[in-house]
């Protein structure tokens, strides 16, 4: 089968960051469904592994945690799926990813497709809405019903993770939203999401916050460049406030928010698949609440790019825009 893989962790301008190839496809067992992927989309996570992680013993290492695709076979403890259904989910970090034509993915992690949107803009969705709503729901905690002109700052909302998390805050709480974006098209595009407020990250956050005439913010949420920011937000948040982060900073000092006993939070949406937790089970649960929501036109597809077909330059074309730290939305691949 065709795939898209690399031997050696490198930059993406070298020749073999990413190369076409063809491997032998995998047979599903146990959970496993067998997935004939028709659209993947790209991550920083992608760019992150590439750049950093060597496969073993000089084998091939598939990236893709990103896809929709048709159900092919089934191993022999699955319940939840069956042959022909149409799938979406966005797979586990330490299996193979899926730029392959043939993927296997655990069916506790996957959820059935939104059936009012088409393959590619279903393939924008999944990764990032796992990492938002585990962010929201799952660590901070964030109520349905809060007092009014209650608060949260989302740090890069322009980007794949920050469009999920506004769309989700509109639609299943009552927050009032502050979103962060650096460019006009970025800003119109988290308004159109649903953030109330806007503010420039190139200039200090606080201030910003403070001539809007806003409540301080119980929670934060940084998706991007949290090093950065991090001395604005211990400025910014409430006291007593829960913040959030999904970016890796080398650094993350936190003593500037013992006085206000603010709690961290990190989130990471392998952990589940990764360790195998015993509510593994509910990313297949929270994706099926997704394609709900996306159904009854409560969350739209945040493609904003689609590349076609599958191959190792447009995937690499892909990685140079996430590398750029300017992306709008997600970038979208199908077919092989």
């Amino acid at each position: 089968m065709k795939a898209v893989a690399y031997q050696k962790a490198s930059p993406i301008s070298s020749t073999s960051a990413l190369i076409d190839i063809e491997i032998d496809a995998p047979t599903a067992q146990g959970h496993d469904l067998l997935i004939r992927v028709q659209a993947v989309s790209v991550n920083p996570v992608d760019t992150k592994i590439r750049h950093n992680v060597n496969p073993e013993h000089n084998q091939w290492k598939v990236l893709g945690w990103d896809a929709v695709g048709v159900v092919k076979a089934i191993g022999e403890e699955v319940t939840l799926f069956k042959v022909g259904d149409i799938v979406w989910y966005a797979g586990a970090l330490n299996r193979q990813g899926s730029n392959s034509e043939l993927h296997l993915v655990d069916e506790r992690i996957v959820g059935h497709k939104p059936k009012s949107i088409d393959t590619i803009e279903a393939a924008a969705l999944p990764l990032t809405a796992i990492t938002a709503w585990e962010m929201l729901f799952d660590r901070l905690k964030v109520p349905t019903s809060s007092p009014l002109n209650t608060t949260i700052l989302v740090i890069g909302g322009a980007g794949g993770v920050g469009s999920m998390a506004i769309q989700l805050l509109k639609q299943l709480t009552n927050l009032t939203i502050i979103s962060t974006a650096s460019r006009p098209e970025t800003a119109e595009w988290v308004k159109q999401l649903g953030a109330d407020f806007v503010l420039d990250h190139r200039q200090p956050l606080a201030e910003q916050i403070t001539k809007l005439g806003l409540n301080a913010p119980t929670y934060v949420f940084s998706t991007t460049q949290t090093d950065q920011h991090l001395p604005d937000i211990a400025q910014l948040i409430a006291p007593q406030g829960h913040f959030g982060l999904i970016d890796d900073p080398e650094q993350l000092d936190i003593k500037p928010f013992k006085s206000k006993s603010v709690s961290i939070h990190w989130e990471f949406m392998f952990t589940r698949s990764m360790y195998q937790t015993e509510d593994m089970i509910k990313q297949s649960e929270l994706l099926n609440q997704i394609s709900t929501l996306v159904d009854a036109g409560k969350i739209k597809t945040t493609v904003t790019q689609v590349l076609s077909p599958i191959n190792a330059e447009n995937l690499k074309q892909a990685h140079l825009q996430i590398e750029s730290g300017s992306t709008k939305g997600k970038i979208v691949l199908h077919g092989f």
